[in-house]
């Protein structure tokens, strides 16, 4: 059984491992880049579960892999570079951090459709040599919107999803 829960303190050491993983299989993937040795550092992940916005997948009580879903305003999406947001005027949530072991599968989707169950418009990025997330997000449905610079200077690829509101959703959301 696969399931998803917030990140508790206890997890951090299983955490730095599978964000280890995570590291070597992109440097394996030609990805030499992104993520330094020291990123992200217990500290951050710390942060970001003292906001509750650390989230790991378990598959069978085992920790699989891990993400941060953060909503409100990303600093660093303030201003874009070739492109434009979908929507710059409707509240948004991102997904950092993602990450899993080599011998989890279906993580992303999964991730991205409990994303979307929180909110109806994501916002992501990755480094332009991470081929296979670029893929994964794009398989998933967000649509590439232009060139992001983190607080370091760094370019990431930004994109976005905003899911269309049905009116099944609508009267559903109101039975809750």
């Amino acid at each position: 059984m696969i399931s998803i829960r917030l990140t508790r303190s206890e997890d951090i050491p299983t955490l730095m491992s599978v964000f280890q993983e995570a590291r070597e299989q992109m440097r394996a993937d030609g990805n030499l880049h992104q993520w330094p040795d020291t990123y992200p550092s217990e500290d951050k992940i710390k942060e970001d579960i003292s906001r509750d916005v650390s989230y790991v997948i378990e598959e069978e009580g085992n920790i699989v892999a891990t993400f941060a879903f953060i909503p409100g305003i990303e600093p660093t999406y303030h201003i874009i570079y070739g492109g434009e947001w979908i929507d710059d005027t409707l509240p948004y949530a991102t997904i950092h951090r993602i990450a899993k072991r080599h011998t989890a599968h279906g993580i992303f989707k999964l991730c991205f459709d409990f994303c979307l169950q929180r909110c109806n418009n994501l916002r992501i990025d990755t480094h332009a040599d991470n081929r296979i997330m670029q893929h994964v997000i794009q398989a998933n449905g967000f649509s590439y919107c232009g060139i992001i610079h983190l607080a370091n200077g760094d370019e990431r690829l930004a994109y976005q999803l905003i899911k269309e509101i049905s009116s099944d959703d609508i009267i559903n959301s109101t039975k809750e």
